[in-house]
Order: C-alpha cells, then structure tokens, then sequence
C-alpha cells in the first residue's frame, strides 16, 4: 500500500513547479506524512570510511535538505548517511526562478538554483537540537556568491558546524556560482585545503574530536584536473565524485537541454562513473571516494563502488522513484551479496576500475 500511496502523491508533485514540489515534499517529511517500506539490515552492507561506520554505503546527497530540515526524517528512510546543505555563512537568495527544470522522459533535472539557503546561523541551531543517535550527518559548506574572501568563508563553515556534524564536505564544483570551480585550480585548492584542515584542527584540538573533510569536485574535469586534484588531498579524508555537469549529453527534451545550469539524474550516471574511475587511478586505493550522478537502483548504485567508490549517494533518483528507493537498493545489495557468497559490500571495490576508466568522456 505504501507504494501506490508513494507513487500517487509522487504524481501528483509532479504536476506542480519543481520547487513548489520540493517544498511540500520536505513538509511532508518534517510532518511524518512519507512512509516506506522497511528497510533491510545486514551487516555485510556496513561500511568503515575516514572513521565513520555507516550501515550501509548509500546515502543522501546535500541538495536535498539544504537548511537542515529533515536529516533525521530521511535517516529513517534507510538512507546510512544524510548530507544537508550547501550552506553558506550569510543567507542568499540564489537565482531567480525558474530555476529547476524536469526532464521526465530523461529521469534528469538541470537547476541553476546558486546555493539558495538560510545561512549558517539558521541551519546550525537547527541542528543543535537533533537527535545524534539518529545517524551520521555531514555538512556540506560554501561560500557567499558575493564574498569577499570565498576561502574564509569556508574556513568559517568548519567553525561554525564543528560540534554538530560528522563530516564536512567543501563543495567548490557548483556550476551556478560564478568563478567558484576555479578552486580546483592546483593554487587556489591548495591554499583553500590549508585554511579548511587548520580550522578544522582547531576545532579538533577544542573538542578531541577530529572531524573527515571530503573535497566535492566536478564530473567535468579532464585528466589534467583530476590529476590535479590528486595531487592535492593534503589533509582531507575523501573526495566527492562529482557534482552536477554542464556538459549535455543526449537528451530527449531539446528546449529544456538548452537551460542553463547543472545536469543530473540518469544522463550523468556514465560520465560522472568515468570521472570517478579515473580518479580512482590516479589516486590510489587508499583515500576514499564517494560516487554521485545517476543512482536511481542497486545496478547503479554496485556500479559505482565496482568503479571506486567507498560510499555512494543520490539525489535525483530519490526525486524520480521515491521514499521506497532505498528500500529497492538495500534489497538489491543483499541479493548481490548472497548470490555471489560475499561477506561484505566492500569486496565490490575497484571490480570495475580500468574498464571505466577506460571509456571515452563524451559531451
């Protein structure tokens, strides 16, 4: 029954405008009115990343809960980790509407929404009065589209959400703020992983507590960049692979191909797994990588760790099948493990590697 109730009112917030939908549909989260399934556990799907365990490599990606609404509310949907934000420090309006756009017929979405949040005063009193047992929470951190100073603002972002969260990720890979990918430039990220890692220290030498920063990165970089970013992990315990791309693969809807802004859903799924793979290459078997872009099932979401990713996470696909997704990947994962007599999710890594490191990146 709660599949066809899902699949109804997932219907039905489809009609509407995209952030008209995605409004209610966190209402409907915060008001205990989603339900799904229950979630399968299994120990073999536990997962130890940068000294976090995790119940399972899934998790949500930041652009769902931007302000630190509903981490709690998803965790209960089976998702083993939930990453709320992009948060900058002053609040900001981001783009004017419209600036979401459905393409259906894709399972795809392109926004251009520009880190639209209530800032970091609003979202950390929120999260002062979560629950901690519910789960692991990371923060995902910007900086001000008008900022003066980008690499203080996330320098402010650790201090600010130190004693709340359990990891933090730097997200320098938005397409929709002007000049913010030119952090992946070998200066500008080594100087800005030197600010993130000494306030994160600082913290650390307050609290005892040393908190993983994860580095989010783009699914448009080429061998160069990804080089680069290899070259420069100095202090951070994993790397996000990848944002949203503002490449245009082969889509059906041509009108709303020509928007502005970042792709994601199903048409991201190869490219941003050859980005990962790569960098999986270039980085070595030791630092963790989380795989983002394209998730929508267990295939996708085995696919992503048999190409190098420790965790993986989705977005979009949530959008597009719903609160009973997690339970169909979980399902999935175990069925996996069970066929193949495999005692843990972890024996999937790097299967995959070469071969998708192999591919061609196409537009």
């Amino acid at each position: 029954m709660s599949r066809a109730l899902n699949a109804l009112g997932r219907g039905l917030l489809h009609r509407l405008d995209p952030e008209t939908a995605h409004g209610l549909a966190l209402r409907a989260l915060a008001n205990g009115l989603v339900s799904a399934p229950p979630v399968p556990r299994d120990k073999r799907l536990e997962t130890k990343v940068a000294g976090l365990t995790l119940p399972n490599p899934v998790g949500m990606a930041a652009g769902f809960d931007k302000n630190a609404e509903v981490p709690n509310e998803l965790l209960k949907l089976g998702f083993g980790f939930v990453e709320v934000g992009t948060v900058t420090p002053r609040p900001q309006p981001g783009n004017p509407r419209p600036r979401i756009f459905r393409l259906r017929d894709d399972d795809a979405i392109i926004n251009r929404l520009g880190f639209n949040n209530d800032g970091h005063e609003r979202a950390l009193a929120r999260l002062k009065t979560r629950s901690r047992r519910a789960g692991i929470l990371g923060v995902n951190i910007g900086a001000n589209r008008d900022s003066e100073d980008r690499i203080a603002d996330y320098g402010a972002g650790i201090k600010a959400f130190s004693g709340v969260t359990d990891y933090f990720t730097v997200n320098i890979s938005s397409p929709n703020t002007p000049g913010l990918r030119d952090l992946q430039s070998a200066e500008n990220l080594e100087e800005l992983l030197k600010a993130v890692t000494a306030a994160r220290d600082a913290s650390s030498n307050i609290s005892g507590k040393r908190i993983p920063i994860f580095l989010k990165v783009a699914p448009d970089l080429d061998d160069e960049g990804i080089e680069t970013i290899a070259r420069s992990t100095a202090g951070i315990d994993g790397i996000v692979v990848s944002n949203t791309t503002i490449a245009r693969p082969s889509l059906h809807d041509a009108d709303k191909a020509r928007e502005t802004g970042g792709l994601s859903g199903r048409p991201l799924f190869e490219r941003s797994t050859i980005v990962l793979a790569r960098m999986r290459r270039a980085i070595g078997p030791e630092m963790p990588l989380i795989g983002v872009g394209g998730v929508d099932g267990a295939k996708t979401a085995l696919s992503k760790i048999m190409a190098g990713a420790d965790l993986v996470q989705l977005y979009s696909g949530f959008i597009f099948r719903g609160p009973t997704l997690m339970n169909e990947i979980l399902s999935g994962l175990i069925e996996t493990l069970d066929r193949d007599g495999e005692d843990s999710i972890a024996a999937y890594r790097d299967r995959e590697t070469e071969e998708w490191a192999a591919r061609p990146l196409t537009a």
